[in-house]
């Protein structure tokens, strides 16, 4: 049993209906970083949704075997090439719906980074936005229709310790999909961003290589979370699922935390 929001002419109304929900049929996804991890959660949560999905990663190994699990299709995708995201869209495209889920970080206090590293991180986690969206943006517009979602992160909205260059560039990432939705609601389309806390994904893992001190960051953001745990990738994939359905037709501009409260002020 769900619940499936009906607009009529006049008002809104909910029914409940008893089959399976299939909100994205018809629907075509490009998942970035979809590989693993959270990217690989939404990719099948997608495709359970009916979506027909592609995956880009520069991992094609991964993204192949996600692919093949939920029958989509994999791609060579580097975000942070302007080039390659254009070249993807082109090939498989128009996509109705882009998860700009690609993501880094490297962990260190400021003064212990570098140029070096500050460009790495700005790359993949805001170039690869901005490369991603402006590729699939034209093709949303002329088809009139499109949603947007990219993963930020609560760093972006609250700092991080050990993670300055990424808190900026998911900062940026948060700024940026607020100008996308004024930019092209006119369209139909709507950009929206999620911000994580803590989940329970292999780069959040390699803190624990860190020995201690990446055991102790771990440790305290789980404490400073509401929940007191981590999130699960799938948690995740939830609430991008719901804001690239009709369902958040709605919605637009936002930044939804899934963060076990992390974020409240």
């Amino acid at each position: 049993m769900y619940f499936e929001f009906v607009r009529g002419p006049r008002r809104a109304r909910v029914r409940i209906c008893s089959a399976p929900r299939m909100r994205l049929e018809g629907r075509k996804a490009l998942v970035t970083g979809g590989a693993s991890g959270i990217g690989a959660a939404i990719a099948r949560r997608l495709a359970a949704e009916a979506a027909s999905v592609v995956i880009g990663d520069l991992n094609t190994e991964g993204a192949g075997k996600v692919a093949n699990e939920v029958g989509g299709e994999a791609v060579g995708l580097d975000v942070t090439e302007v080039a390659s995201a254009a070249a993807v869209v082109e090939q498989l495209g128009p996509f109705e719906i882009l998860v700009n889920n690609a993501g880094t970080d490297e962990f260190g206090f400021f003064t212990q980074t570098d140029p070096e590293m500050w460009e790495r991180v700005i790359a993949v986690n805001l170039k690869g936005v901005l490369a991603c969206t402006h590729a699939v943006l034209p093709g949303m517009q002329e088809l009139g229709y499109g949603r947007i979602v990219s993963i930020a992160s609560e760093a972006g909205r609250v700092g991080s310790k050990g993670s300055a260059v990424y808190s900026a560039a998911k900062g940026g990432v948060i700024a940026f999909t607020k100008t996308i939705a004024r930019e092209n609601a006119r369209f139909g389309i709507t950009a929206n961003a999620i911000a994580p806390g803590p989940i329970d994904t292999p780069l959040l893992r390699r803190a624990t290589e860190l020995g201690e001190i990446g055991d102790r960051v771990i440790e305290k953001m789980t404490d400073a979370t509401q929940l007191r745990r981590l999130g699960e990738p799938e948690e995740v994939a939830a609430a991008v699922a719901f804001l690239v359905s009709d369902e958040a037709s709605y919605v637009t501009g936002e930044t939804l935390g899934v963060s076990g409260g992390l974020g409240m002020v």
